[in-house]
């Protein structure tokens, strides 16, 4: 039986196909993305550009699970931060369904990092006690203490990347005033996450997905590194995220590996995570290719 996962995201919208092999497990049959930038002229509306891409996205997709072969019965659809925002989304919900014939679910915060917490542990052998995950997404960032047992606190910001970028309007590239006000702003709003942290303290951090497949890229070599998952040490990292912080977007944009689509934002994104580490002792940092949609289609399967 095939089944599908598309997730509606701020920044990127992503279709999984697979299908049962063995008992409670899945094999891939196709994967995609596309940038849609929901939060290009901020999260409070949808406006005509990306409602465009949004659509045209959905159009491709639907020819995809055509073309696989999945019945509309077998696909699951689940919208964020910018469906959970956005004044004019459930205009793009229901051409969304016109579409798919599917109607999407819009899930709050705390559903979003359950899945994404689901997703991980498929994809991550996990480290002696506590870890710290963290999604990076477009319109929130999701953050979840787990063990080996399961999740202790989990809390979605509404902090994402989109979000930060169209606030703070950095410059090119971006100033160390304005790298500090941003930082500033995060660590402030991060509040409730330091104080789970004196709680559950860790030392391993878990990125998945977004910026931290961009770290996978230029740190990690594809032939020699595990599938569905990396690991850096955070001095390491720090380099990178001065390579990026330091430079022009002409620069970023010419460099192998970042995608177009995240030469802005991965400023914001690499702030976001340098104040975690500042703020917390972190060693490690593990990569995790599978996040909420492969925590969706495992519930699924």
């Amino acid at each position: 039986m095939k089944s599908a996962v598309i997730d509606l995201g701020t920044n990127t919208f992503h279709l999984l196909i697979a299908e049962k092999n063995g008992v409670g497990a899945w094999q891939e049959l196709y994967r995609e993305r596309r940038y849609v930038k929901l939060a290009e002229n901020g999260i409070e509306c949808i406006v005509e550009a990306p409602f465009i891409r949004a659509m045209d996205a959905i159009q491709h997709f639907r020819a995809q699970l055509d073309r696989v072969g999945v019945a509309p019965e077998q696909v699951r659809a689940v919208g964020t931060a910018a469906m959970r925002t956005a004044q004019n989304a459930p205009d793009l919900l229901e051409a969304i369904f016109q579409t798919l014939h599917i109607r999407a679910e819009v899930i709050d915060g705390r559903r979003e990092a359950e899945l994404i917490y689901k997703g991980v542990r498929q994809a991550v052998p996990w480290p002696p006690g506590t870890a710290l995950i963290m999604d990076i997404g477009g319109g929130s960032t999701e953050f979840i203490l787990a063990d080996a047992r399961g999740v202790r606190w989990m809390h979605s910001f509404p902090l994402g990347a989109g979000v930060l970028l169209n606030r703070f309007q950095p410059g090119d590239p971006i100033t160390d005033a304005q790298m500090d006000a941003l930082s500033g702003f995060v660590k402030s709003e991060l509040a409730p996450l330091w104080q789970a942290l004196t709680n559950h303290p860790t030392d391993t951090l878990i990125g998945a997905s977004g910026t931290f497949d961009v770290i996978d890229q230029f740190l990690l070599d594809p032939e020699t590194k595990p599938a569905t998952y990396g690991r850096v040490s955070t001095d390491e990292y720090l380099g990178l995220a001065q390579t990026f912080l330091h430079s022009t977007r002409a620069e970023r944009l010419a460099m192998p590996g970042l995608p177009p689509e995240r030469v802005d934002m991965i400023v914001p994104a690499v702030l976001l995570i340098n104040a975690v580490l500042d703020n917390t002792h972190i060693k490690e940092i593990l990569t995790s290719t599978y996040a909420l949609k492969e925590g969706l289609l495992a519930e699924m399967l």
